[in-house]
């Protein structure tokens, strides 16, 4: 496994704690908002080896850097969003920026920029969104055309357009991604080149503190050293070999966020009093405001820890998985803070208080790295085509296993997802016979239950786990009552849901659906809820007891 020990990771969260308590204090953060301005001296510290030198972070040892692993960034990711997503996103726009040079750079390029990155604190930035292409990276317009003398080739003359660039008008080095006569490829193009222009800052919905614009590039000459990896036409693959990594990233800041916002509408329910009581006491605000996103967002850390910890032992790719865990995490996120607003009411719809900020700037997670509607199509895909290549056993092999699960340990709801993945490879298989999939809705819908009940089916298992990673704040009681919580949930999404586009489409009677797949069964397991909901709220107010010091 790659990464640091606890301790080290630790003593670099506390570090940062103790930076925000000195430094960004939320009046500095709201007048960064509401000015649209970008803290060009916190990034600088922040990046500055003698002062805080989180960028080291993600760079080897063998460049200067710390080495530190998937985990080890998804645990800073979450601390930053918490405090505020535009820094985070300015953060990770550097990282984001390094990506093509850390998966497709030739050894003399990693070391030659990783080590000005370790020395330097060079903020970067990641040119790959077009005006007209969006995610779609294939309908890539900016071309790179090669220039030679006396025959041999030195370079590529770059001329297009890149648009909702993170980091876009204050980065130092910019890894742009062209089409050149073998395809696409990335190159490296420092700020100060000849042709080369940031356009003025985009005046954004959130994330204000980020600086976000357009890159506009004419004729910029780029020396043959500066392609990445020395060779045209991998750019493409090399962007998707990074999207297991950076989704789960982006899937951490919306969990940031989200926890932040849930935070503080639990203090504020122990603080209002209505009808001579808080509102912490009353169930009709606290299991449907609080409950339900504290086990959503506990579900989406569950899953986002279990594909770190697998890239981090050596996996590659897990782009399917990457994209599940985004999409749930910063859908959670964003619904988070939504209920956190509901949950102040009229103060949490003004600007000098926390989470009307954070409900804007958490929106974009569900934008960037892959819309969330990117991510249905990717799973549903991803996840129909599992299913034809097994012969209709890929989620009923699933099932097994969470029937495994449940027998070790009865109380984590791997029961009710067993019977949920049994359902769904049922569902699938009427999709395949009646040819279902060709109403792209279906599939984008069979992407979300997929998300849902796969998540679903992670935190089963590691609530089951002996022992649970450092990042769980609950004690194993509530812990395993949110892994009951969402199991149902999730398995209610499976056998609700889908059915009702099989019965949509006109592919099977609703009443045969009832029976085959389950639904009393699944229904059956809701014993217990309102039991399990007192459970967490209560543990809510322990773990977030009284105002904030």
């Amino acid at each position: 496994m790659t990464g640091l020990d606890r301790e080290t990771r630790q003593m670099i969260l506390e570090t940062w704690d103790d930076f925000v308590k000195k430094s960004l204090p939320l009046e500095y953060l709201l007048e960064l908002d509401y000015k649209n301005e970008f803290p060009t001296e916190i990034i600088r510290q922040m990046n500055d080896p003698e002062v805080l030198g989180l960028h080291l972070l993600p760079i080897g040892e063998e460049y200067g850097g710390l080495g530190g692993g998937t985990f080890d960034i998804y645990r800073l990711k979450e601390a930053v969003s918490r405090v505020d997503l535009g820094i985070a996103t300015s953060f990770f726009a550097t990282f984001l920026g390094a990506d093509p040079i850390m998966v497709g750079g030739t050894p003399e390029q990693k070391k030659y920029w990783f080590e000005r990155m370790a020395e330097e604190g060079l903020i970067l930035a990641y040119g790959a969104t077009e005006p007209e292409a969006g995610s779609d990276l294939s309908a890539l317009k900016t071309k790179a055309v090669p220039v030679e003398e006396n025959g041999t080739l030195t370079g590529y003359k770059i001329s297009g357009r890149k648009q909702w660039i993170s980091n876009g008008g204050v980065a130092h080095v910019y890894t742009i991604l062209a089409q050149t006569p073998k395809g696409a490829t990335w190159f490296i193009v420092e700020e100060d080149a000849e042709g080369f222009e940031a356009e003025k800052p985009e005046d954004k919905h959130g994330i204000r503190s980020s600086h976000t614009s357009a890159l506009v590039l004419e004729d910029v000459f780029v020396p043959l050293e500066n392609m990445i990896g020395g060779q045209e036409g991998r750019g493409l693959l090399e962007a998707q070999a990074v999207f297991g990594y950076t989704r789960v990233i982006v899937a951490a800041m919306g969990l940031g966020a989200g926890w932040r916002a849930l935070e503080i509408a639990t203090r504020y329910s122990q603080e209002r009093v209505v009808s001579g009581s808080p509102l912490a006491d009353k169930q009709a605000f606290t299991h449907k405001i609080l409950v339900p996103y504290a086990a959503r967002l506990e579900a989406s850390r569950a899953a986002i820890e279990a594909v770190c910890e697998r890239l981090d032992g050596g996996e590659e790719g897990l782009q399917t998985e990457g994209a599940i865990v985004k999409y749930l995490a910063t859908e959670t996120g964003n619904a988070a803070a939504e209920s956190a607003i509901q949950a102040l009411g009229g103060y949490g719809y003004t600007r000098e208080f926390e989470v009307e900020k954070i409900k804007r700037d958490v929106r974009i997670t569900t934008i960037y790295e892959g819309t969330s509607e990117i991510l249905e199509w990717t799973v549903g895909r991803d996840r129909w085509q599992e299913h034809l290549k097994s012969a209709g056993n890929y989620y009923r092999n699933l099932a097994g296993e969470m029937v495994a699960v449940h027998e070790k340990d009865p109380n984590v709801g791997a029961g009710v997802v067993s019977i949920a993945l049994n359902a769904l490879a049922t569902i699938l298989e009427y999709c395949r016979a009646q040819k279902l999939t060709r109403n792209q809705h279906i599939l984008f819908r069979l992407g979300e239950i997929i998300s849902w009940i796969e998540v679903a089916m992670v935190f089963s298992e590691r609530a089951a786990a002996e022992e649970y990673t450092e990042t769980v704040k609950f004690d194993r009681d509530t812990w395993q009552a949110m892994a009951r919580l969402f199991a149902r949930e999730a398995a209610q999404k499976v056998v609700f849901e889908g059915p009702r586009y099989i019965v949509g489409a006109g592919a099977a009677d609703a009443a045969q659906l009832v029976t085959e797949l389950g639904v009393g069964q699944v229904l059956q397991w809701n014993q217990g809820l309102i039991a399990d909901m007192d459970l967490v709220r209560d543990s809510l107010m322990k773990t977030f007891e009284g105002p904030e010091t």
